[in-house]
């Protein structure tokens, strides 16, 4: 399962360097994450997919992008943090 999960990442970091807008970094986020859900990877891995995503975000040089590389990454950063926010306050329910 890693390996899907591997592939699902790098679709994922891909989509966001490639967007043209916060709304299709944000939109790309959400279908990766329906489809995780959706597919047959286990509800716990997601959160470890996020983190695996946000650590990789991390590792980006801002002079090795173009300004808007640069906005999706830190966007994309904002709307992980905010989905692992969410979790957190779901598991507590």
């Amino acid at each position: 399962m890693s390996v899907k999960l591997n592939e699902y990442r790098t679709k994922q970091i891909n989509s966001i360097l490639a967007a043209t807008s916060q709304e299709e970094v944000k939109s790309s986020i959400d279908t990766t994450i329906r489809m995780l859900k959706q597919s047959q990877v286990h509800a716990m891995s997601i959160p470890g997919f996020v983190d695996e995503i946000i650590a990789q975000l991390e590792l980006f040089n801002p002079m090795n992008k173009n300004a808007q590389q640069w906005s999706n990454i830190q966007v994309a950063k904002i709307f992980f943090y905010r989905l692992k926010h969410l979790w957190a306050i779901e598991s507590l329910n």
